[in-house]
């Protein structure tokens, strides 16, 4: 069946209008894992009253958005770095660190094994077991830590499979990590969707631990991937000192920086999107749950990881849905997902039903 080798991402919108003949406006896109809340309103203030900003430079030190983003934090304004998206962020890890021999928790984001590969590295995946819902072997997963590697990257909460490790795992895995010189990246895009921030993050180890980092985005949680903002956060002053040295400046336009200091300080909206997220997702998970051909797992992001259980493929299901406006992800395309398994994020609750529908029909 020719079609299936038809791979679409989340972002892949103008793909998928061109193939299908539906007017992207017209496109739900449950793939796209974006709070459907829209940007804060904070935000559209900002930037409406700061448009005449964008004749000056921006500080090169970014010390307005950085402090802003300690506040948010709660960590010192030192330990943050920013930069033009996660990506970036990612991107100047991998050239500072250029790592050899590299292991990843999968499956996982393309993006790492992609910077990786453009240093020389050699990445090696450690896959998550479906029979444990996704949950880490922590013992298993630390035997196989050894003095021959010398990066571990981590997404969590995790994309595509919404698991994710709490603090406690993350501390023992510093500590060895520590012990064998294996230095360790966390990706914590989907982090704020997490329903109790606190007992996933490893933010408060950046006091504790110099062997890691913490890379945040905005394009998911606050809805503004066209800002292309993202910070990172390292106890390691050294290590962010030559980082800074590597980057480029003023990678952060004016009014990115700006918008920053806006949504991060814009409580109600952090809140209500919090709120939300979390009765939508129960919702959901709850309803689908009940159905014997589809099999759910536990989701601390803002989406869901659905198997298909009745002989349906992943690919099927994707067609069903794009035909009535509805784009899901068919994650065939991730590596360790055996078998037929798709993804959707929240979004409005009318929409959100329009997909519980089909996907129970």
């Amino acid at each position: 069946m020719s079609e299936k080798k038809q791979e679409f991402h989340g972002s892949d919108l103008e793909k998928v209008e061109a193939y299908y003949g539906i007017k992207k406006e017209d496109i739900i896109p449950f793939a796209g894992n974006v709070n459907p809340l829209g940007i804060s309103p904070l935000l559209k203030k900002s930037m409406a009253s700061h448009i005449e900003s964008i004749s000056e430079y921006p500080d090169r030190d970014y010390k307005e958005l950085r402090s802003t983003l300690a506040l948010y934090c709660n960590v010192p304004m030192e330990h943050i770095i920013v930069g033009n998206g996660a990506t970036e962020m990612i991107s100047l890890t991998m050239q500072l660190l250029r790592p050899k021999h590299a292991l990843l928790l999968s499956p996982t984001y393309s993006e790492y094994t992609r910077e990786i590969d453009l240093v020389g590295g050699h990445v090696e995946e450690y896959f998550l077991r479906e029979d444990l819902d996704f949950k880490l072997d922590l013992n298993d997963l630390i035997s196989k830590l050894t003095d021959d590697i010398d990066l571990l990257a981590i997404c969590n909460p995790n994309n595509p499979t919404s698991s994710a490790l709490n603090t406690e795992e993350i501390t023992k895995i510093l500590t060895h990590c520590k012990l064998h010189d294996i230095f360790v990246m966390i990706d914590e895009t989907y982090v704020e969707f997490a329903p109790d921030i606190d007992t996933i993050s490893a933010v408060s180890l950046t006091t504790k631990f110099d062997n890691f980092m913490i890379l945040r985005g905005t394009s998911k949680f606050f809805c503004a991937p066209g800002l292309r903002l993202g910070y990172g956060i390292c106890g390691n002053l050294a290590f962010l000192e030559r980082m800074n040295s590597i980057k480029n400046p003023w990678t952060i336009n004016t009014l990115a920086a700006l918008a920053g200091e806006a949504m991060f300080m814009d409580t109600d909206y952090i809140q209500t999107t919090k709120d939300y997220i979390q009765s939508e997702r129960t919702r959901c998970i709850d309803i689908l749950s009940k159905r014997d051909n589809l099999k759910i797992y536990p989701a601390y992001a803002n989406f869901i990881l659905v198997k298909l259980l009745d002989g349906t493929t992943s690919f099927e299901m994707f067609e069903r849905c794009i035909k009535s406006g509805l784009m899901i992800r068919d994650c065939t395309s991730f590596h360790g997902l055996d078998g037929e398994f798709i993804r959707f994020c929240i979004q409005k609750k009318e929409d959100n039903d329009r997909l519980l529908n089909l996907l129970t029909l």
